[in-house]
């Protein structure tokens, strides 16, 4: 008795619908300051104003810059971790033969913007004499 023939075009048509048919990864985090309302840049592109919510390809650190009329400016960084299914090489099987979309979401803390005290109008007068006198020194 013969063995089966198996086509040769079958393999690659079969790994071909495998991949035709696989999901991928949405990844989205959420970012929410206290009080609400700030305007959020996330590695120098602005994403909206918070809450808000933005998209990301990757996993690691983020810059992150809110700012908000009325308060100081707050710069910081915050890394969003992968979670176990995007782990090499379980990653390949979360994204291309799993056959429908995972949505990643992260929260990301609150933060919380610290109001912005208003200089005096000596401080002011003080510190435009002193940026005048810096600037004739150094023009001289």
């Amino acid at each position: 008795m013969k063995p089966a023939r198996t086509s040769w075009w079958l393999t690659p048509l079969v790994g071909g619908a495998c991949l035709a048919v696989g999901g991928c990864v949405e990844r989205t985090a959420r970012i929410e300051t206290e009080p609400s309302g700030a305007l959020v840049t996330i590695n120098d592109e602005e994403v909206g104003v918070s809450p808000a919510k933005f998209s990301f390809l990757w996993y690691g650190d983020y810059d992150i810059i809110l700012r908000k009329p009325g308060y100081k400016t707050l710069k910081t960084n915050q890394r969003i971790t992968a979670p176990w299914y995007e782990w090499p090489p379980i990653d390949v099987v979360a994204e291309v033969m799993i056959p429908t979309t995972i949505r990643d979401v992260h929260v990301l803390p609150t933060f919380a913007l610290e109001t912005a005290e208003e200089p005096s109008i000596t401080d002011l007068v003080e510190r435009a004499t002193e940026l005048r006198d810096e600037a004739l020194y150094q023009g001289q």
